[in-house]
């Protein structure tokens, strides 16, 4: 699944790239499961919208929309991408009025193996393709989900929440005081989204080894000490990660398509029974709330 990093390089592409553009159109497949709002919802709420900003919000994709005018209908979804066309057939549901105000979010979770790719609608469109907005500049930002994890929604410029701190802006003091006293294993409370959004299971193994505590450590036997380098560890490893365009381990890609190269710099991560990069000892792995776990038993404690 995407971490922050990876959400971080796609929302900054999507930005330097769409900001400023109009969506005329929005072709939503029909995959009930990738929509969290209702597609009529979604359509309405997209068309005609100008991209005032593209930016991530723990590991959400979050599409800052500006309306002149009053709302207009949405246009139906087809039932096939292959219709290039994408001619819409009037239906009773699309004529109805929905009001709408200036200023809305399209939020885009990419799940386990989603993508946002900003494309010429000449390319093929690919098995998996959910959704398909068309802007006034000719090209195309389309959702591809092959595993359907991901999910499309709308909201009220002020109505989404994503939960939890956000880890590149968070103080040293507010993260002790966010996993203090906690009896959860630190590894475990680093993925609580709740508590630390968009944080996951490569950088909580990168940052406890540069922290040098084991997965499995209680966060409540952690010092203040400890939880300073952690926190500096976390948002060290954070920062490089977006530096580098994140980690592509599996199938991420950023929205030009291209792949990520932090994978090249995981001290622990992905590397059981390869030597430690500090010490030599072989990396282990473990599984902790049914999610491998990458550290050094040398190096952490």
């Amino acid at each position: 699944m995407p971490e922050l990093p990876e959400v971080e390089t796609i929302a900054r592409g999507l930005h330097q790239r769409v900001a400023g553009d109009t969506i005329e159109s929005i072709w939503l497949g029909s995959k009930p499961q990738t929509m969290k709002s209702h597609p009529r919802e979604i359509a309405a709420t997209l068309e005609h919208t100008r991209i005032a900003r593209v930016r991530r919000m723990g590991k959400h994709i979050v599409f800052d929309l500006e309306r002149d005018g009053v709302g207009r209908a949405p246009s139906p979804a087809h039932s096939s991408p292959e219709a290039k066309a994408r001619a819409k057939t009037s239906t009773k549901a699309a004529k109805k009025s929905i009001p709408l105000g200036p200023r809305s979010q399209w939020i885009v979770h990419l799940g386990m193996t989603g993508r946002l790719l900003v494309t010429d609608p000449k390319q093929e469109i690919v098995k998996h393709t959910h959704a398909v907005a068309t802007l006034t500049s000719g090209r195309e930002i389309r959702f591809i989900d092959p595993r359907r994890f991901g999910r499309l929604s709308v909201a009220s410029l002020a109505g989404f929440e994503a939960g939890g701190v956000e880890p590149l802006e968070v103080d040293r003091e507010r993260f002790f005081q966010l996993f203090r006293g906690r009896k959860t294993p630190i590894k475990g409370a680093l993925l609580n989204q709740k508590l630390l959004r968009g944080v996951g299971n490569i950088y909580a193994d990168e940052s406890l080894f540069r922290a040098g505590l084991r997965p499995r450590r209680r966060a409540s036997t952690i010092t203040r000490a400890q939880y300073e380098l952690l926190h500096k560890s976390v948002q060290e490893v954070l920062n490089e990660a977006i530096a580098l365009g994140g980690s592509t381990v599996s199938d991420y890609v950023d929205a030009n398509g291209e792949a990520g190269f932090f994978q090249l710099q995981h001290r622990v991560y992905g590397r059981e029974g390869e030597p430690c990069l500090v010490c030599k000892t072989p990396i282990k792995r473990i599984v902790l709330g049914g999610r491998s776990s990458h550290y050094c038993p040398n190096c952490q404690k």
